[in-house]
């Protein structure tokens, strides 16, 4: 495991929550950080704490839902800095969604918000990563919802797992080019954003913790990594088990 210092990293979805909290534990190792979000107000206060810790920081306010707009970051990131050593991909969104109440349109949505956003900085970052002498990082926050279909999160669930299933393979595709990629799989993070949204969470971790654990990832660069081990743990019980009970274990859980 090698500390990360004097990089240059993209973090995606950083105004809050896990992805601007791995930008504060990353800029007290003189990186250069490139961070970016739809919130401008909220971005420049992450970057003024970058900034003070004694990182560079270029700050850009841009929704990864067009990807125009993602496009122009990494193109900024590389402008500014000469290249992308490491991107965390952290834009994504899996709010509570009963099947027997969703409709086709809250499904495109989750779809966009957790695959396409996805999609539209992996194809640059990928373009550009084929340029450089050492290829770099690309890692995407995940989840452990994405490894099987979670009661009340099966948009969500779906959209992770697509999301898995492209970059495993640009992983192998992509080796020869010195381009790494690395899937972080959370269980439950106490973010304000899913603080009320009704579902239970079992073994739920703090930002903190969980923004510890992506830059272990990111500094370790595994081709998946999981946490916490409780959650795995039980995820990883629920897959071997017969259908018909992880079933029943499932459908208790959610109505807990």
């Amino acid at each position: 495991m090698t500390r990360i210092t004097d990089r240059t990293v993209l973090v995606v979805g950083a105004s809050s929550g896990i992805g601007a909290e791995v930008a504060r534990q990353l800029a007290h190792h003189g990186n250069r950080l490139v961070i970016t979000a739809r919130r401008a107000p909220e971005l420049a206060s992450v970057a003024e704490e970058i900034r003070a810790a004694g990182s560079a920081c270029l700050d850009i306010a841009a929704d990864a839902l067009d990807p125009g707009a993602a496009s122009a970051v990494v193109a900024a990131c590389v402008a500014e800095y000469g290249s992308v050593d490491i991107a965390l991909l952290n834009a994504g969104q899996g709010p509570d969604m009963s099947m027997d109440q969703v409709t086709v349109a809250d499904i495109a949505r989750i779809t966009a918000l957790n695959y396409d956003v996805v999609v539209h900085y992996l194809v640059p970052l990928i373009a550009q990563m084929k340029t450089q002498r050492d290829g770099g990082l690309i890692a995407h926050t995940n989840s452990l919802a994405g490894l099987m279909g979670i009661p009340r999160q099966g948009p969500y669930s779906a959209a992770k797992a697509a999301a898995r299933t492209l970059i495993d393979t640009a992983r192998v595709e992509l080796a020869p080019h010195g381009i790494r990629f690395t899937s972080v799989h959370p269980g439950f993070v106490a973010t304000d954003r899913v603080g009320a949204d009704g579902l239970p969470k079992p073994f739920q971790v703090s930002q903190n913790r969980a923004a510890r654990h992506v830059v272990r990832a990111l500094e370790r660069e595994p081709a998946q990594a999981y946490f916490p081990w409780t959650t795995t743990t039980l995820v990883r019980t629920l897959r071997t088990l017969p259908r018909p009970l992880s079933a029943l274990i499932l459908r208790k859980l959610a109505s807990s």
